[in-house]
């Protein structure tokens, strides 16, 4: 590029390095600044950086001049995302199973430069991506991307569904059938990520795992089932099913210890009512989705909670228990 090109771009490249070598606990001095400006090729004055300075914080770039001994030493003082905000993103994207690990290292370098290079370092610290459980769909990404996308823009979408076998090899579900179904909604679950859609032959609401979606695309058919998404509530959806398992919706009352408050509350939300029962427990009733996930969550927390009614859910543990007694040669 020509030098006098290259002198057109003094002010960007100036931004570029302030923002990339200063932050409140990194500054530049003026000759810092004018000798990093000609590794890009430019000269420059005192007087004109000076003058380029203001017009950056004209521009909105909060920069601070301090004097300290000889100089003032300048750095970038605040920017839009703060150290800890990169630290929480870093956080988000290195634990979310459903990026795949060369994503999850491609969006952790872009988080960093967001900050300085000395801010990309403590990040980098922190960054455990390596041998994580994660999704071996790449197209995860883009999935969602392309059901977005038709949401906008009121059609149905197109898609192949499968399944892990015992090889470790993907098998296609319905011998390989499309799936034509209505987009209404995405939601993020038990660290995966689900597609809310109307299936008009089945004519109800089904969950979907993206990352387990190819092939994906939109068609031209318009969605369907407008009703029946409207009258689900997203709100509720977390707190009613378990793993995104669909199941008859019905009231549940629950029995608890004491102790087990703080789990009922992060399941169920700070609305939910709690009955003292005695000295030692405590009775919910609550709306859930009744399948084999729900026992497993209600098994796994022990003698901690019982199930009170109706009888027809306490028969279906009941039948659990005993599938589960047969399966390890034990009887009830």
């Amino acid at each position: 590029m020509a030098r006098g090109a290259n002198q057109k771009l003094k002010l960007l490249y100036l931004m570029k390095i302030l923002l990339e070598r200063t932050d409140e606990y990194h500054s530049m001095t003026m000759p810092e600044i004018i000798s990093a400006l000609e590794e890009y090729g430019i000269s420059a004055e005192r007087k004109s950086v000076y003058g380029d300075l203001q017009l950056l914080e004209d521009y909105g770039l909060d920069i601070v001049g301090e004097k300290n001994g000889k100089y003032y030493r300048y750095y970038v003082a605040s920017r839009e995302f703060e150290l800890p905000e990169l630290k929480l993103l870093v956080d988000a994207v290195q634990s979310s199973k459903f990026v795949t690990e060369r994503k999850s290292n491609e969006l952790i370098r872009k988080i960093e430069h967001l900050g300085s290079i000395h801010e990309a370092r403590q990040l980098q610290r922190q960054v455990y991506v390596s041998g994580r459980i994660k999704t071996m769909n790449e197209s995860i990404y883009y999935n969602v991307d392309e059901i977005h996308s038709a949401i906008n823009s009121n059609v149905k979408i197109r898609f192949q569904y499968f399944q892990w076998n015992i090889n470790k090899e993907t098998e296609l579900r319905h011998g390989g059938r499309f799936y034509c179904i209505s987009p209404w909604g995405v939601s993020w679950d038990n660290e995966n990520y689900y597609m809310i859609g109307y299936d008009s032959e089945a004519e109800c609401i089904k969950y979907y795992r993206v990352d387990k979606m190819l092939n994906l695309s939109a068609s031209e058919e318009p969605r369907e089932g407008k009703r029946a998404f409207e009258e689900l509530d997203m709100a509720a959806l977390s707190k009613k099913t378990f793993s995104m398992f669909a199941g008859r919706e019905q009231y549940v009352k629950l029995e608890f210890k004491n102790e087990m408050a703080g789990i009922v509350i992060d399941r169920f939300g700070k609305d939910i009512s709690l009955i003292r029962k005695g000295r030692g427990s405590f009775v919910i009733n609550v709306n859930v989705a009744v399948s084999r996930q729900f026992l497993a969550w209600i098994i796994s927390l022990g003698d901690g909670v019982r199930i009170l009614g109706p009888e027809t859910v306490v028969e279906q543990m009941r039948e659990e228990a005993v599938r589960l007694a047969a399966v390890y040669g034990g009887t009830l």
